[in-house]
């Protein structure tokens, strides 16, 4: 689904990624981890359009997107999460997933102005889907809150229903769980479970390990800006340059 061929980023004389390549195959759930500093948020902003490779392809089912916008890599089905959660605290949860949906929505501003029968037909169905989003994570009894009454975790649950409602063939989450206790991080990995089942693709970068060994079927290894190891969950624990990148080497040995 998303391919990654020889990419390298360089910011003036800095070479953040050099020659970094992997798959992320449709219907999977694929990690990609590493240290601090390794470039798992330059990946995705470069996934995302936010930045543009210097060298290599990215491939998202066989179209090169690397030097798409952001909004039309939108519209061909990619929709992030942050690290730092982006919503709109004012408005109500159902409101913030129809936001999601305006790409959709094809009334046109007469229609809205004159709140013509196709514009209100649009808006009941979509606030009906947005309803079922929220029901997937568990918050359609407080469709009608204000977001600013959320918990930090119910916040990041309803940045996943909004990125949902975009009805995107990828979701690429940055790190889900940054700042979550450990029983809302055992609830989200549920629920991520429960959309992949529904025929989502996920590509998630993470740093908690029991988190993302939990849930991926493949995961990547980035280090210094090299992808140093490719597998699944039981290989990566036993790899042992992951080891080494994420303990130190052992200077007697």
């Amino acid at each position: 689904m998303l391919q990654f061929d020889r990419i390298g980023k360089q910011f003036g004389g800095l070479q953040v990624l050099q020659d970094v390549s992997f798959t992320v195959p449709q219907g999977s759930v694929f990690g990609l981890i590493g240290p601090n500093g390794a470039g798992k948020t330059t990946v995705f902003n470069l996934v995302t359009g936010l930045l543009r490779p210097s060298t290599g392809n990215i491939l998202f089912e066989g179209k090169d997107i690397g030097h798409a916008p952001p909004h039309k890599i939108t519209r061909l089905g990619l929709a992030r999460t942050f690290q730092n959660i982006r919503i709109f605290k004012e408005m109500t949860l159902l409101e913030n997933v129809v936001v999601g949906m305006h790409d959709h929505l094809h009334y046109g501003l007469a229609g809205l102005l004159l709140n013509l029968r196709g514009y209100r037909g649009m808006e009941r169905q979509a606030r009906e889907r947005a309803r079922e989003l929220l029901s997937w994570v568990r918050l359609d009894h407080k469709a009608d809150e204000l977001a600013d009454s959320l918990s930090y975790g119910e916040q990041r649950k309803l940045e996943f229903a909004r990125a949902l409602a975009t009805e995107p063939k990828l979701l690429l989450l940055d790190e889900p769980v940054a700042g979550m206790n450990p029983a809302e991080k055992t609830e989200l990995m549920t629920e991520i479970a429960n959309i992949r089942e529904r025929g989502y693709s996920i590509f998630m970068i993470e740093h908690d390990m029991r988190f993302v060994m939990g849930l991926c079927d493949r995961i990547a290894v980035l280090n210094f800006g090299r992808i140093i190891a490719e597998g699944t969950p039981d290989r990566i624990k036993s790899d042992p340059a992951v080891i080494e990148a994420y303990l130190g080497k052992d200077e007697e040995a």
